[in-house]
Parts: structure tokens; C-alpha cells; sequence
């Protein structure tokens, strides 16, 4: 198994970060002129192999051996390009640029770099010797590591990038994991559950333990969508001819890492809560389902650009199996549609979150379509608990203060809606050349 440990870098001195940032600088440099001449060379028709020797121009400040793997790093992006099928997949673009900043990234060999962990964990990473003697630096630049490391096995390449939103500096350390190394966790039980996945809600999960659980996704959509039309303002002010620009790149650059670090929060923090309530099998719907069940415009948004649907499932499924938790998707035709108390299709009526039924029946829409959805596959047999609601501030995921309360009433103008949303992302398209 392949699998990543996520940890907080921490200079120990403002020396140390101004050294760290200017190293991950180079590197975002010198990844910026290599993409500049590759894509030169591809529009006039010339092979994107044959280029400068950019590790001799950044090895006083990188080192030889960084600078390289910065390179091998381009040349995955360039092959990934070549060989998609995918016609809408842009080429390979740049990391910021020099005026309005770049995005700071390192890249280590397995073998360049060492984290000894303990009370108080370290990580050290070359530098260039030109840089060394600016600083007057001798050996490796020594950084702080908060966090411990989920998993054991043969480290990979390291990956350090600055989270601006957070203003720290995060690193990523892929490790080669025997099929036998022990998991997070195990569920102790042998219970299930079903998810229901929208955008107005982002998760509706029920439990045959009596659990239920709401993620909520509205303010994260309108913010999403926010960011979406000043896309489209920047884009109707381009000149003749042009289709991007640095501002809307970063843009681009901004809403998919804020909606990845939100999913990444999300499916962390429910399989977790269920490893504890003993679950071992979580049912999602299928793509299919999802795909053929919403048209409008707004639906089409939420599907294909916001929620990323088979992106979010692949994760719950690498996180579920962290936990020991098989997921399996299945499918959920009509579960936002049908009365739990009477089994009427026709009848119903949804109104944002709000289910009704002219039997009488009232409840909320995505808690009521997970709860049908796991009766096709579970037995069901404890009462439900009240619902416990979940929202996002922008770095975890916190019980609202709404928690435990009934769905809002909502019966003005009651419309039949569709439930949950799910596809996957719509490509970025990339272009234009920045100052690098």
C-alpha cells in the first residue's frame, strides 16, 4: 500500500524561514522557466525534451540533487499531459510568478532528507553551497516537524508546500506500506452505513447504530460560486484572444484547494466517527445514479465543478481504508424521493432541505434519503437518534451550534428538488504567460 504522512514544518528561527523560503522559491523559479521554454518549444512544434540544463542555473541555491528532482517533477507533469485521453486537460502551468508571489514548493529524493522522530521531531534538508556560505551555514538546513507519522514503511519522496491560507508550511511523505502494517484503527463491530452526498449538504450519513450525521455545504458553495463568477468578470474584461491570466490562474488555484482541503477534512472526520460507532461497511451511491438524476444549471454546477464526486469517493475509499472500513457503491434511485412512511415516489414534495408527503409525513431530505438508502442494504432497527451537525471553518470540521435540532421548516413554495449532487471536476484550463 501506498500511503502519505501529512506534518507541520516549523523554522526555529526567522534565518531558518527566511533560508526556507527562498529555497522553495528557487524551486518554483526554476519549474516556472522550464515550463516557459517546454511550452514555447510546444507551440512551435518542437520537442519539449531537449531544453537548457536548468540544475547547473539553481544548484548554488538548491543543490544539485533538488534542483533535479525539480526537474523530474516537470517532466511527470509533461508526460501526464502526452498521455492523457482527456482533450480538455491543459498543459502543464506555472506556480505563481514573481510579481504577486509564487507558490513555494520543495522537493526532496528519499534519500536527501531525514526526520528523526520523538518529543521534539526534526527534518533536515540540503541546501546549495552558494547559499550556505550567504548564510554562513554549515551542514543541512534543521527544521521543526509537528505531527506524528501515521505510517511506517519506506519513505518516499518528500514534498514541503506553503499553505498561504494558514501561513504555515506543510509537508507530504509518501511511504510504501506492507499489506499486513497495522491500521489507524478497526471497527469493533460489525454495523453499517449509507451516505447520501449533495452540495447544500455535502454529507448526510445514517447509521444502523441510531447515528446520524449532516455536513453542511452551503456557505461552502456560495463561496465556491463567489470565487466562480469574479472568474467570469476577469475573463469578460481579457483582450481579443486571450483566455486566462495570472489573477484568474490563481484563482482557479485557490477554490480547488480549498474544496480538496475540505473533502480531505471531511472524509477523515467521518470515518473516524464511524471506526468508533463499530461500522465496517459504508454504502455510497453510484456515479451513474448521480448523473442522470439532475439537469439544471445550478445542479450541473454543484456536480460536475463543486463536489467532484468521483474524486470525494475515491478518498473516502483510501480513508476508509486506513480505518479497515470497505465502502461499496450502490444504487440510491429514488431515495431522495420516497416517503419512509408510506413508500409514495408521487406524492412527495422537497423543498430545500425540507421532505413532505401528503400522508402526512415530514423530515429532512438528504437525513431522510441515507436512512432509506441503507433499509435497502441494512437492518434498521434501533430508533434514531437527533441528527449531529457538522460545520466548516475553513480548518476542521465543528459540531454547529445547531446540532441535535429539528430541520428548519420550510413551506413557501414548496418545489420538488432533486437530491444529491456527485461527478467529477471540470478541468482548470490553463494558459498565458506570467512573469516567472
Amino acid at each position: 500500500m501506498r500511503r502519505t504522512n501529512t506534518f507541520e514544518v516549523v523554522p526555529m528561527s526567522e534565518t531558518d524561514e527566511e533560508l526556507l523560503r527562498r529555497v522553495m522559491d528557487a524551486t518554483a523559479s526554476l519549474w516556472n522557466e522550464l515550463t516557459y521554454e517546454r511550452r514555447q518549444q510546444f507551440f512551435d512544434g518542437e520537442t519539449v525534451w531537449e531544453t537548457e540544463d536548468y540544475r547547473k542555473r539553481y544548484i548554488g541555491v538548491l543543490g544539485s540533487a533538488s534542483a533535479q528532482q525539480a526537474i523530474r517533477k516537470n517532466d511527470q507533469a509533461w508526460k501526464g499531459f502526452f498521455d492523457s485521453d482527456e482533450p480538455d486537460k491543459g498543459l502543464p502551468g506555472y506556480w505563481g510568478n514573481e510579481d504577486e508571489g509564487r507558490d513555494l514548493r520543495w522537493y526532496g529524493r528519499n534519500d536527501q532528507y531525514t526526520i528523526q522522530w520523538g518529543e521534539r521531531s526534526r527534518l533536515e534538508i540540503p541546501i546549495g553551497k552558494a547559499l550556505k556560505d550567504e548564510y554562513d551555514l554549515t551542514g543541512r538546513l534543521r527544521l521543526e516537524v509537528r505531527g506524528d507519522p501515521r505510517w511506517g514503511g519506506e519513505q518516499g519522496q518528500l514534498e514541503i508546500q506553503y499553505d498561504e491560507q494558514r501561513d504555515q508550511f506543510r509537508a507530504y511523505q509518501p511511504v510504501e506500506v506492507a499489506d499486513s502494517h497495522p491500521r489507524l484503527g478497526a471497527p469493533l463491530a460489525d454495523e453499517s452505513a449509507a451516505l447520501d452526498i449533495g452540495a447544500n449538504n455535502l454529507v448526510a450519513c445514517t447509521t444502523t447504530t441510531g447515528k446520524q450525521f449532516l455536513y453542511a455545504g452551503r456557505d461552502q458553495f456560495e463561496r465556491f460560486r463567489a470565487t466562480t463568477r469574479e472568474i467570469a468578470r476577469l475573463q469578460s474584461k481579457l483582450r481579443e484572444g486571450r483566455y486566462t491570466s495570472k489573477r484568474i490562474r490563481r484563482l482557479y488555484r485557490k477554490r480547488i484547494k480549498r474544496r480538496d482541503h475540505m473533502q480531505d477534512a471531511l472524509a477523515r472526520d467521518l470515518m473516524e466517527r464511524l471506526c468508533d460507532e463499530g461500522v465496517s461497511t459504508v454504502y455510497v451511491g453510484a456515479l451513474t445514479d448521480v448523473l442522470e438524476t439532475h439537469w439544471s444549471v445550478r445542479a450541473n454546477e454543484k456536480t460536475h465543478n463543486f463536489w467532484a464526486f468521483r474524486a470525494f469517493i475515491d478518498r473516502l475509499e483510501t480513508t476508509a481504508e486506513e480505518f479497515g472500513i470497505e465502502v461499496i457503491e450502490r444504487t440510491e434511485a429514488w431515495t431522495s424521493q420516497e416517503c419512509p412512511q408510506c413508500g409514495s415516489v408521487e406524492r412527495t414534495t422537497r423543498h430545500q432541505d425540507t421532505l413532505t408527503c401528503e400522508c402526512g409525513f415530514e423530515g429532512h431530505a438528504d437525513l431522510v434519503a441515507s436512512k432509506t438508502f441503507l433499509q435497502r442494504h441494512a437492518m434498521v432497527a434501533r430508533p434514531m437518534a437527533r441528527p449531529v451537525r457538522f460545520e466548516w471553518d475553513a480548518h476542521e470540521w465543528a459540531e454547529s451550534s445547531h446540532s441535535h435540532e429539528s430541520p428548519k421548516e420550510a413551506r413557501t413554495n414548496p418545489q420538488v428538488a432533486s437530491g444529491g449532487w456527485g461527478a467529477n471536476a471540470r478541468r482548470d484550463p490553463t494558459g498565458g504567460i506570467p512573469r516567472l
